[in-house]
Order: C-alpha cells, then sequence, then structure tokens
C-alpha cells in the first residue's frame, strides 16, 4: 500500500461515516436554532422510517428509486463520465413502461407484462441517453451540460405526449388511464402480509432492483467489459494505447446508465402510480448522483446509501408532522447537507486520516 493510500474499510466505511456524522452534526444545530431538541427529532425520524412496518414499506420504496438511479450514476463514473441526466432518462423510462402496460394490460397478467415494462424502460432510457453519449464520444461536447439539458427536454416531450397523445379522451387529468391488474405490480404486503408492510406502495420492483446491484457488480468487476469501462475512467490515455476505443466505451456505457435509470419508472409507474403521469420522478434522479458518492460507486454501498435517503424521505415526513416547527423545507435542508458532504466536501477529513494511516504505512515498508 503507497503512502497516501488508505485501508479499503477506512475508504469505504470510516470516511462516508464521518461525512455523514458531520452532516447530521450541522442538521443538529439547524434544529437548535429553530427551538427544537436534536434528539428528540432524530428519534422520530427513525421512528418514522424504520420503526414500523408501514414506515418500512415507504422507505423500501423510495430506496428502490435510489438504487436504480444511483447505480446508473456509478457505471458513469467508472468510465470517468458525469451523467446528470437521471431525471429526464427515468422520465423516457416511465413512457416505455406505460406503453407496454397500457398495450398487454387487458390481455395478459402482471408477469407477462413485466419483461415488456422492464425492455421498454431500459430501452427509452438508454435511447435518451445516446445522443449526449454519442456527442460527448464523437464531438467533445461534455456530457454534464448536454445530459442537464436533456431533463429540460424530457420534461417537455412528456408534457407534449401526455396532453395530445396519451391522456385518456374526455379526461381533465394529464395523465393516461389508469392500468388494469395485467399492468400492475404485486405490493409486496400481499406477497408477504406477515411483514404487516401496511399501505405502503413497496413493490415487487425491489427486488428487480436489488437484482440491478448484483448485474452491476458483475459487469463492472467482472466482465472484459467492465474492465475497459474502469480503465478507461481511470487513465483514458493509457486505455487508448491498450486498444480500448474511446468512443465505442462512451456510447456503450452512456446506453447502460440511461437504461438503469429508466428503470426507475417501473416502481413509480408499474408499482405505485399505475399509470403515467406528470412529475412522477420529483427529483429521484438528482438524489440518485449522492447515493452514489456515498455509496463509492459500487452496488453495496450504493443499496445501503438508498436506504439511508429512503429513511429521510419518509422519516422526514413524520418529522414533519410530529414536529411542526420543522416544515419539509427543512427535510430539504437536511438532505442537502448530506449531499454536501457526502460530494462537494467528500475530501474534508481525507487529508487528516491519510497522516493518520501513512506513517504506520511507511515503519511497515521500511521493515519489509
Amino acid at each position: 500500500m503507497s503512502a497516501g493510500q488508505l485501508p479499503r474499510w477506512v475508504d469505504l466505511g470510516l470516511i462516508p461515516f464521518l461525512n455523514l456524522a458531520a452532516a447530521f452534526l450541522v442538521s443538529g444545530l439547524v434544529v437548535i436554532l429553530i427551538g427544537e431538541n436534536p434528539l428528540e427529532a432524530v428519534k422520530i425520524l427513525v421512528w418514522g422510517s424504520l420503526g414500523y412496518g408501514e414506515g418500512i414499506g415507504f422507505t423500501l420504496f423510495y430506496a428502490t428509486n435510489f438504487i436504480f438511479t444511483g447505480l446508473a450514476v456509478a457505471v458513469a463514473f467508472h468510465a470517468g463520465l458525469f451523467n446528470i441526466g437521471g431525471e429526464g432518462q427515468a422520465y423516457l423510462g416511465g413512457l416505455g413502461v406505460a406503453m407496454a402496460c397500457l398495450a398487454l394490460d387487458t390481455y395478459v397478467p402482471w408477469y407477462v407484462t413485466l419483461p415488456f415494462a422492464i425492455l421498454g424502460s431500459a430501452a427509452t432510457g438508454a435511447a435518451w441517453a445516446l445522443i449526449p453519449g454519442w456527442l460527448q464520444a464523437t464531438r467533445g461536447s461534455h456530457v454534464v451540460i448536454t445530459t442537464i439539458m436533456f431533463n429540460f427536454i424530457a420534461a417537455s416531450l412528456m408534457g407534449y405526449l401526455l396532453n395530445n397523445m396519451l391522456k385518456e379522451r374526455g379526461s381533465m387529468q394529464t395523465e393516461t388511464r389508469t392500468f388494469e391488474d395485467g399492468g400492475r405490480l404485486p405490493m409486496l404486503n400481499d406477497l408477504f402480509p406477515s411483514f404487516g408492510f401496511g399501505y405502503s406502495p413497496v413493490n415487487l420492483s425491489l427486488f428487480i432492483a436489488i437484482l440491478a446491484c448484483f448485474l452491476v457488480w458483475l459487469l463492472i468487476w467482472r466482465t472484459r467489459l467492465g474492465f475497459e469501462i474502469r480503465s478507461f475512467g481511470a487513465n483514458a490515455t493509457a486505455a487508448v494505447y491498450a486498444g480500448i476505443s474511446p468512443v465505442r466505451t462512451i456510447i456503450i456505457t452512456m446506453l447502460i446508465s440511461g437504461g438503469l435509470a429508466g428503470m426507475m419508472a417501473i416502481n413509480e409507474i408499474m408499482g405505485s402510480q399505475h399509470r403515467l403521469l406528470l412529475d412522477f420522478v420529483t427529483g429521484y434522479g438528482f438524489v440518485g448522483i449522492a447515493v452514489a458518492l456515498m455509496g463509492r460507486a459500487h452496488p453495496v454501498g450504493i443499496a445501503l446509501a438508498a436506504v439511508l435517503f429512503g429513511m429521510l424521505y419518509q422519516g422526514g415526513a413524520e418529522l414533519s408532522f410530529e414536529m411542526p416547527s420543522i416544515t419539509r423545507d427543512m427535510i430539504i435542508v437536511i438532505q442537502g447537507l448530506v449531499i454536501l458532504f457526502a460530494g462537494a466536501l467528500e475530501y474534508m477529513f481525507r487529508p487528516a486520516i491519510v497522516r493518520v494511516f501513512t506513517p504506520a504505512q511507511s515503519l511497515q515498508a521500511e521493515e519489509a
């Protein structure tokens, strides 16, 4: 281990824990400033998210969305790309899910519709990421700029489609018709009633998200393509010298990233809303960036970070109800602080920790 390099348990465990602790410490100071007890606020937040079955169900429902968008960002990270177009890609993924459900829900059961919904969401999400990827690979257009602009285009496109082509005839609502049973995923409370998830919308897509974590791990660390992606992200010049095509790597990586973001719509559209409607993404794509950063772009870390943000979403709703002075905007501030310390201030504690561990490493090297 070279000087300045940290053990994996420090890099993947201790540093994220310190960043998270710092975020909650600052959040506690904010809670004190508005005249509330931060310990009581933490108690309510944890109980609201993990203290009873329905709360756990909502936490897992939100975590499912964050797993998909976090994986999407992480795959791009490994290639040295910063895909912040998860919002738009998930939006278009909803179109793919809705098309499958609207076409099949009255003819076949849900388990026949589901594979088509998965393929539709992944294909439309990937297609929406293809153009920014192609522009980056062939024209040098920075993927950060193009993906964020495509978010706005996706919102406008979906508004047009829902208003003019997809909404139910005679309806004033900007949404499709409600799917029949063949276009609805089973709720986990129906499959496992003993878990007591109550009326929470957590559904079968949770297991699809877990499977996606495993497949992404398999892709990135156990396949030739994954090695090429990681090599290109680590040193693009050396990768090209080794024969790795930058155009192919960038485009394929963006296709995979966009497909994963698009699959988020399975949870929302087929699993919960049972119809395509405006603004169903509601920021999940951007939170996926923080989830990927906190999870160190590793599927296991992403799953854990997704549960944490699911707790903030669900526990924050309970907290704003039990402590009216802590408004929903305050919960967003707390979430923003977690994102700040997990992202922008990622290296705040690293130099000091490196100084603690480097002397011991150097001594071991000299003795060897």
